[in-house]
């Protein structure tokens, strides 16, 4: 039997806190008989792979408790099924499939981790199959069954109960496919997923993963690394919404994407606090804010936003969500000099080099907890800003971002590194593109479209990075100018260290280590240092591999270390009365081999006095 809608008569009717924790009490109890009655494995059948470093997190690590929190917190919905934890996996030549599995993987930790319990990798020739089964809550009957997938690198196509429902190319944007109409009659249900990776053999998105990894180049990682899960929809719901503050009208614009049976509409509703403070029906509506509170890093003040779709005045779907009112913008100082501005004030924005990589999990946090850890230990560190390098990351980073006020520039993971054409991060206009086939810049667009459609309501995202020091650069002016139709909004640092070219984006941004030094300026654009730093010291104990590390510059003690980083920052300083906008120092934590992380790379330790760093940090951020 369908259940019955929402019944909603007027503005101060929408559903209490306490209507929606009754409504996740029943979606958390149905959700819980499921998952007790399809597990593939016993707790017994897990145990993490090698004898690598890890975190806290991952050593208490519950594989039958694994990343349960509910993963897209921009478009929440009281009913939803996790269906992370020990799947069956093989892998086989990639043109075959399994005659048998070769034993249970812990989802969603990619099979080279340590906390996927198979710890192996995978050919560019094989293919990774995962396989379990699931059952569909009685009390979904009746609705469209939506399957959802954070991320899979790199091809996934998946099967319900031996057909095919779709496919999808790319490693760090979510997908979802309906999967009612192939279900069968039986009350148990096959989910099959098949994975082909070629990580560093072709021009795919892939960041930092190589097959041979070392020096800054890491472990690769294939298959499923993010949360897969289940959710019932009505026929007529909500796909998708994008709300953009404009602070200088005092107006949040929503943009709803939804199917919707005649008659239907849509209506968006603002809340301060448990208030409601703005309502309007349709697609695209604007929403005046009264007395507006702006978010930013000293007050990240979010708005309460929940969207619905309406039919003869009963509520048929309901999301919950958030927004936040925040301009990100640059203007010109009394010296001439561009810079960057959040909420029309000039603002120095200074973090972390941030790699996102784990040693148990490796593209994988090991709990939420260990997700919001880097942020909060970054936002204790005096720093208000991170740049995710060559990755992207589930939504709940991004929330614990926007909820903890830490503003983000976004890299696209890149597709090659700059062997194969030249790389000049000095001039302008001596380096050259990379030689990518039709094919590969095809895909690049494909998957830079989806990551900036998937990710551009987080207010936390300012800038976006399409290009890193010439790592498969091409087209530059092209792909600026496909950036900014995706999204005008945010500023484009159109090539962090190079190569540089006079196009349409904003950001100039030269990489020097290890101090930091400004050998170009351009007044037309905004400048900044995009890399610097990379102070070494190995802390024993806490090593991928204790008898080879790598750092741009190594010291034995966290008093060295801090005196140099504190020298630099000096320098930093006075380059800021030159032109220099913000920073990122390399970087949060140890990575593999690489030691030069503000923490080491199990997270056990923060090598550096906090309370002194962050005030250094703050001189810093307070200087200009």
């Amino acid at each position: 039997m369908q259940n019955s809608p929402i019944k909603i008569t007027n503005f101060t009717d929408i559903p209490t806190d306490s209507h929606m924790k009754l409504k996740s009490f029943l979606a958390a109890f149905y959700a819980a008989l499921a998952i007790m009655s399809c597990n593939t494995g016993t707790n017994g059948d897990w145990a993490p792979a090698g004898d690598r470093i890890m975190t806290v997190w991952g050593e208490n690590l519950d594989p039958s408790e694994v990343l349960q929190e509910y993963p897209r917190p921009q478009m929440e919905r009281p009913e939803w099924l996790n269906l992370n934890g020990l799947w069956k996996y093989a892998i086989v030549p990639a043109e075959t499939e399994p005659e048998k599995m070769d034993g249970n993987i812990l989802v969603p930790f990619a099979v080279e981790s340590a906390l996927s319990g198979v710890g192996r990798a995978v050919a560019e020739d094989e293919a990774l199959w995962y396989e379990r089964e699931f059952y569909v809550p009685e009390n979904w009957t009746g609705q469209r069954i939506m399957l959802n997938f954070g991320a899979v690198d790199w091809k996934a196509e998946v099967f319900v109960d031996e057909q095919l429902v779709g496919e999808h190319t790319g490693g760090y944007a979510p997908f979802s496919f309906d999967i009612t109409d192939v279900l069968n009659e039986k009350d148990s249900h096959e989910l099959k997923v098949k994975v082909t990776d070629r990580t560093d053999k072709w021009f795919q998105p892939r960041g930092k993963q190589v097959s041979e990894p070392g020096g800054i180049w890491y472990t690769a990682v294939t298959g499923i690394w993010q949360t897969v899960w289940m959710e019932p929809v009505p026929e007529s719901h909500v796909n998708s919404y994008v709300a953009a503050a404009d602070i200088d009208k005092g107006v949040l614009n929503v943009s709803i994407d939804a199917d919707l049976a005649e008659g239907d509409v849509c209506e968006a509703v603002l809340y301060d606090g448990d208030i409601p403070v703005a309502k309007a029906e349709g697609r695209e509506v604007a929403l005046a804010v009264p007395e507006m509170k702006l978010w930013s890093p000293s007050d990240p003040y979010l708005y309460g936003l929940k969207i619905r779709v309406v039919r003869d005045g009963e509520t048929i779907d309901l999301v919950d969500g958030y927004a936040a009112m925040r301009k990100i913008s640059y203007a010109e100082d009394a010296s001439g000099h561009k810079r960057m501005c959040l909420n029309n004030e000039p603002l120095f924005q200074y973090g972390p080099l941030d790699q996102g990589w784990w040693p148990d999990g490796l593209y994988t946090a090991p709990s939420d907890e260990a997700l919001a850890f880097d942020i909060e230990k970054t936002k204790e560190m005096g720093f208000n800003m991170i740049r995710k390098h060559v990755k992207v990351e589930p939504a709940r980073w991004y929330w614990h971002c926007d909820r903890l006020g830490m503003l983000v520039w976004q890299d696209m993971p890149s597709i090659a590194d700059n062997s194969t054409n030249v790389w000049d991060n000095r001039t302008y206009d001596n380096g050259t593109d990379t030689p990518v086939t039709e094919e590969g810049k095809a895909n690049y667009y494909k998957e830079w479209g989806e990551i900036i459609a998937a990710f551009k309501g987080f207010p936390c995202i300012v800038t976006w990075v399409p290009f890193n020091e010439a790592w498969g650069q091409f087209d530059t002016e092209e792909v600026v100018k496909f950036t900014r139709e995706q999204d005008p909004s945010r500023l484009i640092n159109y090539a962090s260290g190079g190569n540089f070219v006079r196009c349409s984006g904003d950001i100039l941004d030269l990489h020097n280590y290890p101090d930091p030094q400004m050998y170009l300026y351009d007044a037309d654009y905004v400048n900044v240092l995009g890399e610097y730093g990379g102070i070494g010291w190995p802390v024993e104990g806490h090593l991928w591999q204790p008898d080879r590390n790598w750092g741009y510059v190594q010291f034995k003690s966290a008093d060295e270390v801090l005196d140099t980083y504190e020298k630099y920052a000096g320098q930093l300083i006075d380059l800021i009365d030159d032109g220099f906008a913000g920073a990122i120092y390399t970087q949060t934590t140890d990575v593999e081999i690489e030691v030069n992380g503000l923490m080491t790379y199990d997270r056990k330790v923060v090598k550096l006095d906090m309370d002194r760093l962050s005030a250094i940090n703050r001189k810093v951020i307070e200087s200009m």
